[in-house]
């Protein structure tokens, strides 16, 4: 049978080396690397909190 993980193993703080950027035509958030610059995830909801949890935002 299936069990809960332990409470408090998950992140704390920011993720590093990532970073946000708002795409001015579409006005999402896309998720980055800072190492190479490559795109990784585009946020689908469109809301006034939409950012992504624990990235940095520029």
């Amino acid at each position: 049978m299936a069990t809960n993980p332990p409470k408090g193993t998950g992140r704390k703080g920011m993720v590093r080396r990532r970073v946000q950027y708002k795409n001015p035509r579409t006005k999402l958030f896309i998720k980055a690397t800072t190492e190479s610059g490559r795109f990784m995830d585009n946020k689908t909801s469109m809301g006034k909190m939409s950012r992504f949890k624990g990235v940095k935002g520029k």
